[in-house]
Formats: structure tokens, sequence, C-alpha cells
């Protein structure tokens, strides 16, 4: 069969981050291009996920912003919150992007379809209207969704997706898990002034991120009120007369909470598209197995994103999306690079690191040099407020190469993102300390450590 023969070049199912950049990058490279998308264009990132959910983060700072504020000589008054106001602004700015990203893949002339699709050859899909297209090349960017225990009563639980859609903020909410979206979603409904436990299974909030820096945010959460179970496992959810939901666990009394969000991990979306119909081989935990090149073991089925097994973060879909549009249609043989990958928390206060932690490097080469700078931010004497940041570098023991840093503090994401940079550079501590502080500012700790 000629490629002329084909409906299409690429025919991807999923418009989320790594779905869209694929289609869009191929199109340009002069490739006959379509999606389907069975909910809305954009992908859980952008619909409801990571942009949402930071527009939240962002409304939650001003709680203690505007506290602080009295310190600096304002009067605000009696400050006032209005959930609705948030919520509709931000589910309206989310039909904005919705729109950008839907007008993107129309300015590439990729076609679009409304509708679910499922896989019914190596180079054939079948539109839910019934309607089959053929494509010499079949991408699955379907992403991921929330995982929900499986307890009785779970029906009575909410997820992140639904939490942005809330009537109202609930005066008690319980959350499931010790994750970044655990961690993200109760700092949010705490400054909301909601009440907020969580309850995990094991005994760590934040597993993979280095020990120094989330003990620290489980110390300044609970000094902020914050309380946590640890060992827990759900045993069941019964719904009360009045609404409210009493969760029994194990090692832990009841507790009666207004809302339970579950926060343990995700999924990929891989149900119902015709995998085991055409061979398409998964991973022992249900995601798509593929290779350097996001190439399933059906030759013409590739996969990027959170539906298979690599890293569930939205820039690295948008890299594997790049990548296979590069090599496939571009003539550019790409593939991504997973090493010193950086990453945030949005807690309050956030966490950021990239590279090895002091654990990793120790495990690694034996023992790591290590330099700190735990600290207290200007803004924070000010206001009173006793919150300390902490910044960690690891480096080789011999070298002093930089393998990781790590820190948690305002902004800490923001000052990552070029810190990120240095450590995948190589560069040393003495680069660091070579360089000029930028004073008075939190960043400069950076060039400080000791």
């Amino acid at each position: 069969m000629s490629d002329a023969d084909y409906d299409y070049d690429l025919f991807t199912i999923g418009a989320g981050s790594g779905g869209v950049r694929a289609s869009r990058v191929a199109a340009a490279h002069g490739a006959r291009v379509a999606v389907a998308e069975e909910f809305r264009v954009g992908g859980t990132c952008v619909i409801r996920g990571c942009v949402p959910k930071k527009m939240l983060v962002y409304a939650a700072h001003f709680a203690e912003d505007l506290e602080d504020a009295k310190h600096f000589g304002w009067d605000v008054g009696e400050p006032r919150f209005d959930w609705k106001t948030l919520r509709d602004n931000v589910l309206g700015d989310v039909d904005r992007l919705n729109g950008l990203y839907t007008q993107t893949l129309d300015n590439n002339k990729v076609e679009i379809f409304h509708e679910r699709a499922v896989i019914t050859g190596p180079n054939e899909v079948t539109l839910a209207s019934g309607e089959k297209k053929t494509a010499k090349h079949i991408l699955i960017a379907t992403g991921a969704r929330p995982h929900v225990p499986s307890c009785p009563g779970h029906e009575h639980g909410i997820t992140s997706n639904e939490a942005f859609h809330l009537d109202a903020i609930p005066r008690r909410v319980l959350i499931a898990g010790a994750g970044y979206i655990a961690n993200e979603f109760a700092g949010i409904f705490h400054q909301f002034g909601a009440k907020v436990t969580l309850i995990n299974r094991s005994d760590q909030i934040l597993r993979g991120y280095d020990e120094s820096v989330r003990d620290r945010l489980l110390q300044i959460s609970l000094i902020k009120g914050l309380e946590f179970r640890f060992n827990a496992n759900f045993e069941k959810i019964d719904k009360q007369d009045d609404g409210s939901l009493l969760v029994h666990m194990s090692n832990h009394e009841p507790l009666e909470v207004d809302c339970v969000l579950f926060a343990t991990g995700r999924v990929p979306n891989i149900e119902g598209l015709g995998l085991d119909d055409v061979g398409v081989k998964l991973t022992d935990k249900g995601a798509i197995e593929v290779d350097e090149n996001s190439r399933t073991s059906v030759p013409s089925i590739y996969a990027v994103g959170d539906v298979t097994d690599r890293v569930q973060l939205t820039p690295v879909a948008i890299r594997e999306g790049q990548a296979f549009a590069d090599s496939v249609f571009g003539g550019k043989p790409t593939t991504v690079d997973y090493a010193c990958i950086p990453s945030a928390v949005f807690s309050h206060p956030p966490i950021a690191g990239v590279g090895l932690t002091e654990a990793q490097a120790t495990q690694q080469f034996g023992s790591a040099k290590v330099y700190t700078s735990d600290f207290r931010p200007m803004k924070n004497v000010l206001a009173q407020r006793n919150e300390r940041s902490l910044y960690k570098m690891v480096c080789h023991p011999e070298t002093d190469k930089v393998l990781g840093i790590h820190m948690i503090g305002p902004d800490a994401p923001e000052i990552m993102q070029l810190a990120a940079v240095a450590v995948k550079a190589g560069l040393s501590k003495a680069d660091f300390d070579a360089t000029v502080a930028i004073h008075p500012t939190m960043s400069e700790e950076m060039v400080l450590l000791k």
C-alpha cells in the first residue's frame, strides 16, 4: 500500500500536550495529519491539571500575602474569599486555552475529529461514528487518569478532575496520598479555609524527592495546621444522613469529613483502544511498552506521554511528541534524554529538584559532598513569619561536579529552572562559587552554599 493510498500519514488518538505537539510538528513537516479527541483539546495539563491547578495555587498564596501585607504598612481591611469567582474565572481561562490549542491544530491544517477513536488494524482506526480511517502511522497519546482505590464507598470521593468544579470549598477535606498532587491540593484547600487531613499508606511524603526537603515541607505543613495520618489504608467510606463522610482506615480512628479527594497516582488510559486486537504490548503496570523512539510492538503504532511507562510530566510528553514527529516526518532522528529532568511540587511553600538526591548519590558513588543554606527569606522576617527555606547541593565526592540541587522555599520552581541548566551542563561547585551573587535575593543563596 503506497503512502498516497492511506487517508493520512499520521492519525493521533488524544489531543493532549504530547499529541498536539506531535500532530502540529508532523503537519509542519508536510504530513497529512488527523487527531481524534473525545473530550477537549488540550489534555490533562490544560483542561484539568497543571494549568488550572497553578491558578488555584496563585489564589491560595494571597491568603498569606494579605496577612503579611499588614507588616508592610498595608491596611487591606477584612479579606473575603469567593470560591465561585475564582472557579469560574479559572474555568473561563481553560476555555480560552482549549480554543487556542484547537486553533493551533487548525492553523497547521490538522483535521480534528471530536469523538473517540479505536485502533482496528495496524494502519486503521474506527471512529465512534463508525467511520474508518487509515494512516501510515498511528500515535497513541491518550494520557492517564487519577487512580481511585476500590474500597467500599469509593464512589463518594472525588479526584483532582472534579476538584476544579466544586460548588463550594468543603469545610473538612481528607486527601488520600502523599505525592505531589496530594500535597499541592492540601496547600490549596488549607489556604482557602478548609481543615485538611492527608492519609498515606506509608510513613513518607513525596517519595523520590530529597529527604531533607520533604522533611522540611512536612514540618512546615504541620505548623500551618495540616494533619497527617501515616500507615493508613482505606477500609471503607460511609455516607451519613447529613451528607458528611465517615472514613474508616487501618491503624487510626475513623474520621468524619465533608470531602474525600483521591490523589493516589495515575493510571494509563488504555481501555477500549483495541490494543490487544492489534498486538500492542503492555508493561506489567498496564502502560504501553515503547522503545527509545516511542515505537510500540506494532511497527506502525507509536505512543507518547503518560500512556507509556516513562516520566509522567507534561514537558516530557511534549518532548516525546516533538522527537517522534522530527524522527518520523522531519528526517531528523531524535530521542529524548531522560537524565536530569527538573520537577516541582507547587505546595506551600513549593519544592523543586533536579538530579540525584543525597541518598541516590551516596548509593551510586559511596559518598557525596553536600552543601546547604538554611535561611529565613527577608520577606518572612519583616512579616514575622518563622518559615525557613532550605537549598541543598549534592556533589560528586571527588570531582565536586554538581549531581543534584534540591530546594524548598518561595519561588523555588522559578529558581530551579536555570539551576537545572547548570546541572545538565555538568558544572561544578566551583563554577557556582565563582559567580557573583545578586543581592538581596533568595537565589543568591545558590552561589553562597556552605
